[in-house]
């Protein structure tokens, strides 16, 4: 009952709000804060207090993406997608997922991946979804199984990869509109956005997509073929018109880091209409993963420091960054297994990570919470964070040698669908950049100053 009382008083605030928010924005953007603030208490009052402070700010880049955001999203969008990932997944979401964790004794993830097909009409270099065809797909039962489950442990933030998810399109509206209370990221290489997909979003309210790209022309069509520039544009231009919620996906490789952080690529996203950019450290993975396209220490640096430039507030750019690797200062390290995501792949294996294609449970076999107590998932509980220094957080790009532990102390399988690729072999493609990475990582870990986070590891835990 009370979370229905808070979703019906959330919905006619967000309403009253939007409906002027066109003749007095900076008020009515104080008006949203004043109401996270006092429906979102899990979130610290000096963060509300910097937001409002920005927002007063007409040259804040934070309020100006605010602003661009209320001028060019559909307010029901809007209203939908605030509902579902504020009110659902950030307020009950958060309270239920951390209850569930003292319950079960084990990771409860904020966010599932999952991808509904291994299909994919695209064939990009080092990408290991290139590799495996049509041959693997859930269904929409499937589908609604992992959802279904998800609310349970308080999961309602689902991002579906692939293979390329809108292939399943059909069925992932479908899946988007019985479950209004969930957020969909979907991540797509854009070839199959068209205007029946536009019009379907805007009826769910609760989908939001990140589309594939990698700098200029000559970068992105260097590794995603010949074409994939000019599609991408086309579905922006197609999206912005429809007035949609869209961001970037940005897998950074060694060729391209220069080209995907210029600013002159930032000001067309900008001007496209994306809002949000969500950048991956290149990872070696499959047969055709090669270890020279892991950007270099060198990069790394300059990522970390770009990162902190264009979030500025006062110098910044207008649009919400962030960066899985470099930003595991915030999130206190790595957040797989199960601490904040995990991973479902098309044949249904349950894998601690999207860049780590091993498992020891399926969800044909076992449920959520099942494979969530298992060894390796409670390998990664007890092993987080694999490193103190969170510049340094992943088990196997940084750390390969725990990797190796891990899957060898659990007897976890290969989930490759072509080959089964030794966990030595994928952490062999890891140990040059390891090793060169450490000593970079610590000065930079002893040269500046990292948040304060609010989090607790299994080593602190009563239960230890």
């Amino acid at each position: 009952m009370e979370h229905k009382i808070v979703h019906f008083a959330a919905d006619k605030a967000i309403s009253n709000i939007l409906k002027y928010i066109d003749k007095e924005p900076q008020k009515n953007l104080m008006k949203i804060l004043n109401v996270a603030e006092k429906t979102f208490k899990m979130y610290p009052k000096e963060n509300y207090a910097k937001m409002k402070k920005a927002v007063l700010d007409d040259s804040n880049a934070h309020t100006i993406l605010a602003k661009n955001i209320l001028r060019d999203v559909d307010r029901d969008l809007i209203k939908s997608l605030l509902l579902s990932l504020g009110v659902h997944a950030g307020f009950y979401g958060t309270k239920t997922v951390r209850a569930n964790r003292e319950k079960y004794k084990c990771n409860i993830p904020w966010i599932i991946l999952f991808d509904p097909t291994s299909a994919c009409n695209l064939k990009c270099k080092g990408c290991w979804s290139a590799e495996y065809g049509h041959s693997f797909q859930l269904s929409l039962d499937e589908m609604r199984s992992i959802v279904k489950q998800g609310k349970e442990m308080g999961t309602h933030f689902y991002m579906l990869t692939g293979g390329e998810p809108l292939i399943r399109k059909k069925d992932i509206i479908t899946l988007a509109s019985e479950n209004r209370e969930c957020t969909f990221l979907i991540y797509t290489n854009s070839t199959l956005i068209d205007q029946e997909l536009c019009d379907n979003i805007k009826s769910c309210g609760n989908i939001t997509l990140a589309l594939s790209i990698e700098g200029s022309k000559e970068s992105n069509d260097f590794r995603r073929g010949d074409g994939a520039y000019d599609t991408t544009i086309k579905a922006m231009e197609l999206l912005k018109k429809n007035k949609i919620l869209f961001g970037i996906s940005v897998c950074y490789t060694s060729k391209n880091v220069e080209s995907v952080t210029s600013d002159e690529f930032l000001a067309d996203m900008i001007e496209k209409g994306v809002k949000y950019a969500l950048y991956f450290n290149y990872m070696p993975v499959g047969s055709d993963g090669r270890k020279e396209l892991i950007p270099t220490p060198m990069q790394r640096e300059y990522m970390y420091m770009w990162l902190k430039r264009t979030r500025n507030g006062k110098n910044g750019k207008p649009i919400f960054v962030m960066d899985f690797q470099d930003d595991g200062e915030y999130v206190g390290g790595c957040i797989a297994g199960g601490r904040n995501y995990f991973h479902i792949n098309s044949k249904g294996d349950i894998e601690p990570c999207v860049f780590v294609h091993y498992s020891d449970s399926n969800i044909h076999d076992v449920s959520l919470i099942e494979s969530l107590q298992r060894p390796l998932f409670q390998a990664y509980r007890k092993g987080q964070p694999f490193n103190d220094n969170h510049l340094m957080p992943c088990p196997m790009l940084e750390n390969p040698q725990i990797l190796r532990r891990i899957i060898k102390e659990t007897g976890a399988k290969s989930t490759d669908h072509l080959i089964n690729e030794d966990v030595d072999a994928l952490c062999d493609k890891c140990e040059d950049f390891s090793k060169a990475w450490a000593p970079v990582a610590e000065r930079l870990w002893a040269e500046n100053s990292h948040p304060k986070i609010f989090t607790q590891y299994y080593r602190d835990s009563g239960e230890k």
